[in-house]
């Protein structure tokens, strides 16, 4: 398969770059890229200790950097397992005077932290927490804005070896107690308000509803101007800025395999799984990918939209330990204005700040383009170098859009993993030409492969996404009773000791891949299984689309594909419009792409992270329960999805 390059790496960057400078101290030539890879999953100690050393990791490392488990390949072997480190201590780092923090957000609010203030803020939140009884092993959790407050309250709970977990505010009673309630926190930060979109969220009334459906809570810490909550009885209620108070910042190292974080899944299909995440794991697999795919310097800025609990927020932050400066911003990325949409908050940011990698989805780049908005244009992103996304499949005419509307002399990489790793399979690389619609290299240390349903490894054909050897940031086990059975269970059922990741992906001669869906939204028109990323690509190219969602209904002994459109406003569903999308769907993708039933509705069901459920739309059309209604932002739009008729659709 080939692809049009549209930006190539300077001859500079094969001696300058992390990943050059890397592979040249092991021994590789920095222009055999597929060596490097080879000799990261075939010699796995060596390799990650050689991340530990490259990137100047604080602890101890011990005699073993891998230890394998012939019977369990995967899941029995272990990393680092004489190690001795804490997370915390190697993410507060650097100089005292050296920039750690730009805190901003949609009111125009913009303030620097050095690293001297942000570990005065950690030590102070330190000492409450150690009050509060809080030790190694204890939970705290978070339903924090993306502020200082949120980052303090994290990096206090990781310096004691207690383990951290976070909602976004904007979440309901529901779904915060079917995620922070799985895992007991004593201490729980929390804010009464917060603003997005123009609009202020009073949410104090929450609260003492949360605090009472968690029996180990003792202590609610409020981050915002006022403290009354009606906290339960034998909660204690205080805020942020009485608690603890000022002193000497000490850590507390602990092994490598030693919780740091619990994340959620966003599924539809039960309460959300609970992934607890290892302390040396983050840390290993997130300063690989900023240092040697991301070419992150010291003195590089980096920002990534996103709230406090995303996968990527965890990802963000980790840039401290590579002596970045990280931005964190609260609000919504566009905004309403008299004369319409308002693309501008991120990108004055990133020109203010001088943001070196500026992290953004498919969905926020396809709305730039609908609104003419070309960042370049409009600001200063001289210091910009990278622009990443993930999130979805980014599309080839995104690919396009990036470099005529954004900048030309920067790496453009859609990157792509998950929760469950914390980190990424797939992503960009300094020494590697970007391709149209293609995601750049599979991650050192990481032995990616698409299978077919023989299990064998293909290339030029789609298949499962899959990993074959062991890793750092895999999951310790799912929180709760029965949490490595249910581990085992979702990853490693379908090949044993294989990583099945759940995506339908394509390996390409290039050594460059392309994700084309999820495989539990995968389509069957036929009997012949194609992926979604194709339709949503082609629709993106019809000005009259806002949104779309594409699934499979039964019919008798088969599957229809429905595509259901949220047009925009003054737009109708005509026929000649049904006539003009099924005809770009057959020419860019192929005719078992084309929609059988093509619907208006009002509205597109997201989960509280921002991914489309096309399994919950199909589970309605299918007449049956969303046994998780907590798990989306918007529940009510499945309303009109379990109405829609056959007979009315285009």
């Amino acid at each position: 398969m080939t692809s049009s390059v549209l930006w190539t790496p300077a001859a500079a960057a094969f001696k300058n770059s992390g990943l050059a400078r890397f592979a040249a101290q092991n021994g590789f030539d920095p222009h055999d890229y597929e060596t490097l890879h080879r000799w990261s999953i075939g010699e796995k100690g060596a390799f990650w200790r050689a991340v530990w050393d490259f990137a100047g990791i604080i602890g101890e490392p011990g005699a073993v950097a891998f230890r394998a488990d012939p019977s369990a390949p995967m899941t029995g072997s272990a990393f680092f397992p004489e190690a001795s480190l804490n997370l915390a201590e190697n993410l507060l780092r650097g100089d005292d005077a050296a920039l750690a923090i730009v805190e901003t957000d949609e009111t125009g609010h913009f303030r620097n932290y050095s690293r001297d203030e942000l570990r005065t803020m950690v030590a102070r939140t330190v000492h409450g927490l150690k009050a509060a009884g809080v030790g190694r092993g204890d939970r705290v959790g978070g339903i924090l804005p993306n502020r200082i407050e949120a980052l303090a309250a994290l990096l206090a709970t990781l310096s004691i070896g207690a383990v951290w977990s976070s909602c976004s505010p904007d979440f309901g009673v529901a779904a915060i107690l079917d995620r922070l309630g799985q895992i007991g926190p004593k201490v729980l930060f929390a804010t009464q308000r917060y603003r997005y979109a123009g609009k202020d969220h009073d949410i104090a009334g929450r609260l003492g509803e949360i605090a009472a459906g968690m029996p180990g809570l003792t202590t609610l810490v409020i981050c915002s101007d006022q403290t009354a909550v009606s906290a339960p009885a034998g909660v204690s209620c205080v805020g942020f800025e009485s608690f603890g108070r000022e002193g000497d910042l000490a850590f507390e190292r602990v092994p490598f395999s030693h919780p740091a974080y619990v994340l959620y899944t966003s599924g539809t299909t039960g309460a959300p799984k609970a992934i607890v995440h290892s302390t040396g794991g983050v840390l290993l697999q997130h300063v690989k990918e900023h240092l040697l795919h991301g070419d992150v310097r010291p003195g590089d800025v980096m920002s990534w939209y996103t709230n406090t609990a995303w996968m990527m927020y965890h990802w963000l932050i980790s840039g401290l330990a590579c002596d970045a400066a990280v931005v964190l911003y609260d609000g919504a990325p566009i905004l309403k204005s008299a004369g319409g949409l308002d693309p501008s908050p991120l990108w004055r940011v990133a020109e203010r700040a001088g943001v070196t990698h500026f992290g953004t989805s498919p969905k926020y780049l396809a709305t730039l383009a609908d609104e003419n908005y070309a960042p370049g244009a409009r600001h200063d992103l001289s210091a910009l170098r990278s622009l990443l996304s993930a999130g979805a499949p980014v599309s080839s005419g995104q690919f396009d859009w990036v470099y005529e509307n954004v900048k030309r002399d920067m790496i453009f990489a859609s990157i792509s993993g998950g929760t469950e790793i914390i980190g990424c399979f797939l992503l960009g690389s300094p020494l590697h030409p970007v391709r149209r619609g293609h995601l750049t290299v599979k991650g050192l240390g990481l032995a990616v492969a698409v299978m077919d349903d023989r299990n064998a490894p293909v290339i030029a054909a789609e298949g499962d996404l899959v990993c074959t050897e062991p890793f750092p940031s895999m999951p310790l086990t799912f929180w709760g009773e029965g949490g490595d059975e249910r581990y085992h269970s979702t990853y490693f059922a379908v090949r044993r000791e294989i990583w099945t990741h759940g995506d339908i992906a394509e390996m390409t001669v290039h050594g460059s891949a392309i994700v084309h869906g999820r495989s539990d939204t995968t389509l069957k028109p036929g009997g012949v299984r194609i992926g979604t990323a194709e339709i949503y690509a082609a629709c993106e190219k019809f000005p009259e689309i806002e949104d779309c969602l594409v699934f499979g209904a039964p019919v008798t002994g088969d599957e229809e594909i429905l595509l259901c459109l949220k047009l925009k406003e003054g737009r109708e569903l005509t026929a000649d419009l049904a006539q003009r999308i099924r005809k770009h769907i057959r020419e860019q993708a192929s005719p078992r792409h084309v929609p059988h039933r093509i619907h208006a509705v009002s509205a597109i069901p997201y989960t509280l992270n921002g991914k489309r459920v096309e399994g919950a739309a199909r589970t309605v059309i299918e007449g049956k329960m969303v046994k998780n209604l907590g798990s989306l932002a918007n529940p009510e739009a499945l309303d009109e999805y379990r109405r829609l008729d056959r007979s009315q659709a285009a």
